[in-house]
């Protein structure tokens, strides 16, 4: 009996002893799962506040760029004072009131002494060709010769003429020797002096014609020369072929004595007085400047309009008499109040857009404009100016590059 107690009590015992060490082991578990459940927490706290935090922060640097972007215009040059002076650059205030213009369809024509034909002095054989259609001539220059008979015919009045001279000098030579010996009398003596000069006179006559022919040193061909210095624009003649006195051999233009003929309406032809300014519109966009001349007092009776003659500031190669070109003539004392214009170096092309360069407190911001008629060295423009602005005129072309530098810089 005592024996089951004591084994009771070793039960009991043991588990007591059980319990206590279960007791501690317990305890950590819960401190562990405390642990486990407060980093589960912190580590959902996180997650639930990184995007936003991730975003925001994103924002922020989309906000700088965009500020950075606002700071620093597109198309902007920093340039100083010193640096525009050095490049040479000009600068212009925008203002009101262009220039009016008038444009007119007009022809190209020949001043009287800036075209020549050429035909044949005398018949004859084609004996050579010395310049061809487009060569260009000076003034006295032999560009073919003749052989005819009338060369001969000029070659033998001339030696006829030097032979006659010769007879009465020495004629006049002996009534001089024997008037002061006595033996003849004066009017004998001025009657040799008179024949003398009737013969001299005829030899000259005969030299200025075969001078004038271009008689060569055998006396049977004729030069044919230009009596000014220019451009062939024709050559019907052809070498071995016969011609007749009268015939068409070259034409010559001098392409610094073009004018512009210009029909003007009755209405405007009143506007329209010497000296105004024009322009003309050459083919290819090229231009060239000119002067009206003269206008016509009075009114074609078939056309009802008037002509105005343009003088050109300058020679246009390949221009030719006939062509057809646009003609814009400003009166003088008219402008148009409304209308802006700058000087055509003042407008550059960049990426196909027009642009002008205005000034800012730092620099250039280059701003696009739409031009309009072109006129005088001048551009219309029809938006993107307004007056008071300043701009880029001479050398604008520098400020071109160097947007195109920092753009390339930039890219890189």
């Amino acid at each position: 009996m005592d024996k089951e107690n004591r084994n009771q009590d070793s039960v009991v015992e043991s588990d007591n002893l059980d319990h206590d060490k279960i007791k501690p082991d317990s305890g950590k578990r819960n401190r562990l799962i405390a642990f486990v459940g407060i980093a589960l927490l912190l580590a959902a706290l996180g997650w639930a506040y990184w995007p936003n935090g991730a975003d925001e922060h994103a924002a922020n640097d989309e906000e700088s760029e965009q500020s950075e972007k606002a700071e620093t215009p597109e198309g902007i040059i920093l340039i100083d004072e010193k640096q525009i002076e050095v490049s040479s650059i000009e600068i212009e205030a925008v203002q009101l009131g262009a220039a009016s213009e008038l444009a007119f369809p007009a022809t190209v024509a020949s001043s009287p002494n800036a075209v020549a034909r050429i035909d044949a002095r005398a018949s004859g054989v084609v004996h050579s060709v010395n310049k061809t259609l487009g060569d260009y001539v000076k003034r006295g220059e032999t560009i073919a010769r003749i052989e005819s008979a009338d060369a001969a015919g000029l070659a033998s009045q001339v030696a006829a003429a030097h032979a006659r001279v010769s007879e009465l000098s020495a004629y006049y030579n002996r009534e001089r020797r024997l008037f002061e010996a006595k033996v003849t009398a004066r009017q004998d003596l001025e009657a040799a002096q008179a024949n003398l000069q009737v013969a001299r006179s005829e030899l000259s006559r005969a030299q200025a014609a075969a001078g004038a022919a271009g008689i060569s040193g055998d006396g049977r061909s004729l030069a044919v020369t230009s009596p000014i210095s220019g451009q062939i624009t024709s050559a019907p003649v052809m070498l071995g072929s016969y011609v007749s006195a009268g015939d068409e051999l070259f034409q010559i233009v001098n392409g610094n004595g073009l004018q512009v003929q210009v029909a003007l309406p009755a209405a405007d032809a009143v506007r329209i007085k010497q000296g105004d300014e024009a322009s003309l519109e050459l083919g290819g966009g090229g231009q060239i400047g000119g002067r009206v001349r003269s206008v016509t007092p009075a009114l074609d009776p078939e056309s009802r309009s008037a002509t105005a003659i343009i003088t050109l500031a300058g020679a246009v190669p390949g221009l030719q008499p006939g062509a057809f070109l646009q003609a814009r003539i400003r009166p003088s004392g008219e402008t148009n109040a409304e209308a802006i214009s700058v000087p055509e170096s003042a407008v550059q092309t960049i990426e196909g857009r027009e642009v002008v360069f205005v000034r800012t407190p730092n620099g250039f911001q280059a701003t696009p404009v739409v031009t309009g008629s072109r006129s005088g060295g001048r551009l219309l423009i029809e938006s993107g100016l307004k007056e008071g602005q300043k701009i880029a005129t001479v050398n604008a072309f520098l400020l071109k590059a160097e947007l195109g530098k920092e753009e390339a810089e930039h890219g890189h």
